[in-house]
Order: C-alpha cells, then structure tokens, then sequence
C-alpha cells in the first residue's frame, strides 16, 4: 500500500491448547495469506500461540529473547508484515505476564504485557506497567490485550501517546460479547479513532470464544464483522484514517 495507506489482518485462528509447534504452523500459514492479500499488520488473539490457558502459563513462559520466536520473526521479515501474537512471557517477577510478542519486518522484536487482568488472572499472571505503541507508514497504532479496553485510562492513554487507531486482542465469550461490543463502541466515538477487535474462534481455558472480529469506524459504528466464529481473514484497508476498503475472506488454510 502507498505510504499514507495500512492494511490490518485480523485473522480467525484456530487454537490448540499448550501445544506452541503446532499453534506456531498456524500462525505461519494466516502470515502467508494475509502477506498474500495486502496486508502490512496482522494482529491475533490474546495468548494466541497457546491457548488461554491459565494453569499452564508458567511452564509454557518465554523469556523476552529473540531466539525464542525465530520462525515468526523470520516470516514477518519474508512477508513484509508486522506480526502481534501472544504468548506469556516471564518478568523479573515470580509470575508470568500476558504478553504480545511484535514482529517487524527489519528483524526487530518487541513486546507488551496486559496491564488490567480479569480476576483470578492475577493468580497466573503479574499485570505489565507500560503503554504499547508503534508507527507503521503515516499511522501510531496502539495495542491492547482484553481488560486493558475494559479500563477507560487505557484507552485515554493511547490517545494522548498520540494513537490514530486502537486495536484489541482478546478471548471474549458470546455472553460478554455484545457488553464488550458496546466498550470498543464507545472508546472509538470518544476518541475519534478507529477500533480494532481480533478474538479468539476455539473453545480456550474453558471459554467458548465468540469470534465476531470485528471494526468500529472513528464515530463507532461497525463498518466491518465477520459475523461468525468461522476461520476466515478480516482484512481492511485504512487510508488518511478512513475506511476506504475491505475484504473478508473466509477460506484459510
């Protein structure tokens, strides 16, 4: 796309629990076809190269080294494309947090941890203290992992960090859906931006995932839904912060 242009993937992934080879193989094929459309960022779900899944969050922490994801680094720099998944990371603390690992296309890795955890999270999980941003082509893009969106400073933070557009990486259930719909509603028209929802398809942690990603345009409206929890490729194309097109594609891999 031209300079003043982005093209987001939120891809409909299917998750396996605990099982980071197989989840990785997955995550390299939505790569391949969102590279393959036009995309320049691809965001998946909250803790998408395991699972939500709490007990395991110790045993299956990453160190914050690049090493750890070589072959996603590796694609990200082959297909051009920045790269969020998640994954839970180690601190200094004596838990993990939940992180998104971002891949870029020079090579360079960087990373961001849930500040707001859900109750009982905080029985797994140490809660990350700084504010995710980063620029690609004319745009400052703000990440948010689940409860992050549900506390409003998070989003006021993006804002004043200077974010054109806001997007969350989640695990929400059919029931929470509609109430957290109504929060990325809200935060888009306050702030005049565009919201960006990737959510999880597979039954993870024992929640049945809704799907639905979705995107609310600058004064909340939705301009863009898969509709379903079906694996598909949401794909859409901002230029000069507007909606100009977009593109679901529904067969993947």
């Amino acid at each position: 796309m031209t300079p003043d242009s982005v093209t987001i993937s939120l891809p409909q992934a299917p998750v396996i629990k605990g099982t980071l080879e197989k989840n990785v193989q997955i995550h390299l094929s939505y790569i391949s076809e969102s590279s393959n459309l036009g995309a320049d960022v691809i965001v998946f779900p909250e803790l998408s190269l395991t699972g939500y899944e709490l007990e395991l969050a110790d045993q299956l922490s990453y160190q914050q080294e690049p090493d750890e994801f070589r072959m996603l680094s590796e694609s990200s720099v082959k297909n051009n494309i920045v790269v969020i998944a998640g994954y839970p990371l180690k601190t200094e603390k004596s838990k993990p947090s939940i992180g998104a690992v971002i891949f870029f296309p020079n090579g360079y890795i960087e990373y961001y941890s849930k500040q707001y955890l859900h109750t009982g999270e905080d029985t797994y999980f140490s809660p990350g203290k700084e504010d995710y941003l980063f620029s690609i082509n004319s745009y400052r893009i703000a990440l948010a992992i689940c409860a992050d969106f549900s506390n409003p400073s998070h989003s006021a933070n993006a804002v004043l960090n200077g974010a054109d557009m806001y997007i969350a990486s989640a695990l929400i259930s059919e029931h929470a859906y509609q109430a957290d719909a109504r929060i990325l509603s809200k935060i888009a028209s306050k702030h005049k931006m565009p919201v960006l929802l990737s959510n999880h398809i597979s039954q993870t942690g024992g929640w049945p995932a809704f799907g639905r990603n979705t995107v609310w345009d600058s004064s909340g409206e939705v301009v863009l839904t898969s509709g379903n929890k079906d694996k598909c490729i949401v794909l859409c194309t901002f230029f000069d912060n507007n909606l100009i097109g977009f593109t679901k594609k529904i067969s993947v891999g």
